[in-house]
């Protein structure tokens, strides 16, 4: 099977994986899969909500469910943050899927992250927000397939940055 129209976003929380997912998914023409909103739908509530109500950790356990029992066809599928933590996901992500790191400087997704400080992060409350970032920017690295930088262009071009990379 070629996955050349079936692509899994990965990075960050604020790295653009819902905007660019949508603007590829148009691009490409086919779906657009937004696993927190799978994720909400099955729980009813928010991300916040799960995280509040349990913990990380059962927010994860959820991510891990949701993943690696969903259907995966023809789509731009935008993952959680945390869903490089699930060798169990990311082994599913890397066969079936390309694997697609948005890259972005920690300056960037603190600034995105600040615009809405109510989206739930996985992690526990005693880490800093660099402290995740730290942790997390080598397990993005080990996935990716194909890595983006989002810093400095719009979400428009960079959707267009990987449906060019894909198709060569």
């Amino acid at each position: 099977m070629s996955h050349n129209h079936i692509i899994s976003l990965i990075g960050f929380p604020g790295s653009g994986k819902s905007t660019v997912g949508v603007l590829l998914a148009k691009r490409l023409g086919i779906e657009f899969v937004d696993t927190d909103l799978l994720i909400q739908a099955q729980e009813n509530a928010t991300l916040a909500e799960i995280i509040a109500r349990s913990d990380h950790h059962y927010l994860r356990t959820l991510e891990e469910q949701v993943l690696t029992q969903m259907p995966i066809g023809k789509s731009v599928i935008s993952t959680g943050g945390s869903v490089v933590y699930s060798d169990k996901i990311m082994a599913r992500l890397a066969q079936e899927t390309h694997v697609v790191y948005l890259q972005a400087h920690y300056d960037t997704v603190a600034y995105r992250i600040s615009l809405a400080p109510d989206r739930g992060i996985a992690s526990s409350k005693n880490q800093t927000l660099a402290d995740i970032y730290a942790e997390r920017i080598p397990l993005y690295e080990h996935w990716a397939q194909l890595t983006v930088s989002v810093d400095d262009e719009e979400p428009e071009l960079i959707a267009g940055h990987i449906a060019a990379a894909l198709n060569s």
